[in-house]
């Protein structure tokens, strides 16, 4: 049940921070509701590709996409692991990642389908008990990356 609140103030999070203005949301407060519903069933729908074509990425938000990623490779290369200050340093650029959010359409609804369950793999990977908890959420956020750059460029 957490999870799935969570889920859903994430969602509303990034659809606030992805174009709404306090002006629109005042005036649109039954839509946002409505796309964040549609957000969240998303989640479980696959990824599509453009046409057979990756989905473009906007040049500010890729950036910090790109970093975590780096991050991520350097990361499974270190002898000594800290899971704790990774989970920092992620959360970090999805948070520069959604406040700079400027995609909309089809591309937009795309990432959001493959960003939703990452944030939320980084959320695990924070509160994990033990390294192998740790160990096995960090897996899933390598094979995350996989993902994206089947679908994104």
């Amino acid at each position: 049940m957490n999870k799935l609140i969570l889920t859903f103030a994430v969602g509303s999070l990034l659809l606030y921070s992805c174009g709404n203005s306090t002006n629109e949301k005042s005036n649109n407060q039954t839509e946002v509701a409505e796309q964040n519903n549609h957000h969240h069933d998303d989640e479980s729908e696959a990824i599509e590709l453009n046409n057979g074509e990756k989905w473009k990425v906007d040049a500010n938000m890729i950036t910090h996409i790109r970093n975590m990623e780096n991050d991520i490779n350097h990361f499974a290369n270190v002898e000594q692991k800290d899971f704790k200050s990774l989970a920092e340093k992620l959360q970090t650029n999805i948070d520069l990642l959604t406040s700079n959010c400027t995609m909309k359409g089809k591309a937009h609804d795309e990432l959001h389908k493959w960003l939703l369950p990452y944030i939320d793999m980084v959320k695990e990977l924070s509160e994990a008990k033990n390294e192998t908890e740790a160990s096995e959420q960090f897996k899933n956020i390598q094979t995350s990356f996989s993902t994206f750059n089947q679908y994104f460029q």
